[in-house]
């Protein structure tokens, strides 16, 4: 199968539409599923995505469509889902996927090919390889015909569910995305996510404005000198896990500055100084998918490969049982264990022969470090 048979992406909310749009620039053969066609009906009407900002141009689909049977002839399948709802897609792709397809995760946030192709061999899918990298598109809706892109990140890395499935896709999907570097593992390349860092820190400072609903520029007035401690204490207890794991972490001004440029050396200055997050509001809810994906997709497994490896993290367990008890849900149980992840039981020394691809014989090794 060749990328001729064409690229499935799922999901049309900004992201996905983004990815399409930006595939579509390559003059890839690029088919776009959603589990909602009105909220895409002149992109279908037209068979086009018109996209502005970062990303400008009015740009052809070969189709869009609500069945996923069609993704069976797809080379490629590029899903750009919420990461919450990764048990629910892989399900539900399955039965539709063929031997030899590479599916490519785009957010993941913290191990999430890990868990998809849990969920897909779960299923009972064919044997397909399963890589990851981050949202890439800073994008917005722009009504039912576009996208606003209102940045694209310059740096970021790619991994997957085993080392070998990185290895046979690597060269193309670094020449359809050239920002992409390889990661260690899974976990080094899932902690680089500022996102993760930064969302509930942030909201934990500003709870009454949120909660009020009242407006706030996120990361331009929703941070002090004072309370960019959190920020810096979670980034810590994220380096800790990182080192448990065989990964280092790149400090969070650096990460910032490869993503879209930015020449601040305090975490403070860069979160003022990058372009994109100059306009982006605070959520309106304490319930809103910008903080509780974060803390299902990212700081529950944290928390947990933290324990298995003895590291303490009292910053992110905090932020897990304050957000648990305001949100009136236990994300411990409901995020992304490490049942969830099929790495139950395992320990610590179990988890690391996981990630460099050993199983009870046979080896094998990921990619350079970020470093």
């Amino acid at each position: 199968m060749s990328v001729l048979d064409g690229v499935g992406v799922v999901g049309a909310g900004g992201e996905g539409r983004a990815v399409a749009a930006y595939l579509a620039s390559l003059e890839l053969p690029v088919h776009l599923y959603t589990r909602d066609p009105g909220a895409v009906a002149e992109i279908a009407r037209r068979r086009e995505i018109v996209a502005t900002g970062a990303l400008t141009g009015r740009f052809p689909l070969r189709e869009v469509s609500a069945d996923p049977a069609g993704l069976a002839g797809r080379a490629v399948v590029l899903v750009a889902t919420v990461t919450t709802a990764y048990p629910e897609v892989a399900a539900r792709l399955a039965p539709h996927l063929s031997p030899g397809q590479l599916v490519v995760l785009f957010s993941s946030k913290l191990c999430g090919s890990i868990e998809f192709a849990h969920v897909l061999a779960t299923a009972g899918a064919p044997d397909v390889d399963v890589v990851e990298t981050d949202a890439l598109f800073a994008a917005r809706p722009a009504g039912d015909a576009g996208v606003s892109v209102l940045g694209v990140k310059r740096w970021n890395l790619l991994s997957g569910s085993s080392p070998d499935a990185v290895a046979r896709h690597a060269e193309r999907l670094l020449g359809w995305f050239p920002m992409l570097e390889v990661a260690g593992n899974p976990v080094e390349r899932g902690l680089h996510d500022f996102g993760a860092v930064a969302h509930v820190p942030i909201a934990l400072a500003n709870l009454g404005t949120i909660d009020r609903a009242e407006a706030l520029l996120f990361y331009v007035e929703g941070v002090s000198a004072r309370t960019v401690a959190l920020l810096e204490r979670t980034e810590a207890e994220f380096a800790a896990v990182a080192q448990a794991y065989g990964a280092r972490l790149l400090p969070m001004t650096e990460v910032l500055d490869r993503y879209y440029g930015c020449a601040a050396t305090s975490l403070l200055d860069a979160l003022r100084t990058v372009e994109p997050y100059r306009t982006i509001a605070a959520p309106t809810s304490l319930d809103h998918r910008f903080l509780t994906e974060d803390i299902r997709s990212t700081l529950v497994p944290l928390q947990a490969l933290a324990r298995a490896a003895g590291v303490h993290t009292p910053v992110v367990d905090a932020a897990i049982t304050i957000m648990s008890v305001l949100g009136g849900e236990d994300f411990r149980r409901t995020g992304r264990t490490l049942r969830r992840l099929g790495w139950d039981g395992l320990g610590h020394d179990g988890i690391l022969r996981r990630l460099a691809g050993r199983g009870a014989a046979g080896h094998s090794a990921f990619g350079h470090n970020a470093a």
